[in-house]
């Protein structure tokens, strides 16, 4: 079967768990990859589907034993571990990433996501996030592609977060036209402190509130 015909079918089946109706396009895929070389170590892939940025990375130069593909369509993931035998495959939810017992603390070059995140909830969206930037390196990059104007990932998710985003091109070659941004972390980052310490004031607002 068809990439194209097995990502519709399983959009049909579970159009919330697959955001897309077809795979990325090569174009697409190029640009995604476009700043990853060998040298970037290894690299996690969110919701790769049928694997078109995974052979991207492969063209690139990407050694398949680098490459972490963190898939939840336990169809998808199947297909991948056929496809990609030497890579590491997790049928697993991305917004877990960081409590697998297979994934490491900033052991990653690069992450690159191919999830639907204008479609998440906010709250699912921030877990993403810092799941994968736990497992980045410092110098680690978040890639994301989005058919929108701006970047998927909103502001107040990046300021809360700190992080930032920078748009690095995009394609007409793709169904339909695309845009990739480059979301990495802020001179601060990390400030886990200042992430506990808003969490906990949220926690302690949400106790006042039912005791009222």
């Amino acid at each position: 079967m068809k990439d194209s015909l097995f990502f519709l079918r399983q959009w049909a089946m579970a159009p919330l768990r697959t955001a897309a109706v077809a795979p990325s396009g090569r174009a697409l895929a190029r640009l995604m990859t476009s700043e990853i070389t060998p040298a970037t170590g290894r690299v996690i892939e969110l919701g790769p589907g049928t694997g078109v940025f995974t052979n991207a990375l492969r063209n690139r130069g990407v050694a398949e034993h680098n490459i972490t593909l963190v898939e939840l369509n336990p169809h998808f993931a199947i297909l991948l571990k056929q496809r990609f035998p030497a890579a590491r495959v997790l049928q697993m939810n991305a917004a877990d990433v960081s409590e697998s017992v297979d994934m490491q603390e900033d052991s990653a070059g690069a992450v690159l996501s191919g999830l639907g995140v204008l479609s998440m909830p906010t709250g699912v969206v921030v877990k993403i996030m810092q799941g994968a930037f736990r497992c980045l390196g410092p110098t680690g990059a978040f890639y994301q592609f989005t058919y929108g104007p701006r970047c998927p990932v909103s502001d107040g998710v990046l300021n809360f977060l700190g992080l930032r985003s920078e748009r690095i091109g995009g394609t007409f070659f793709n169904l339909p036209p695309a845009a990739v941004y480059r979301i990495t972390r802020v001179p601060s980052w990390p400030n886990e402190a200042l992430y506990h310490r808003a969490a906990n004031n949220a926690s302690q607002r949400e106790l006042g509130a039912s005791n009222r």
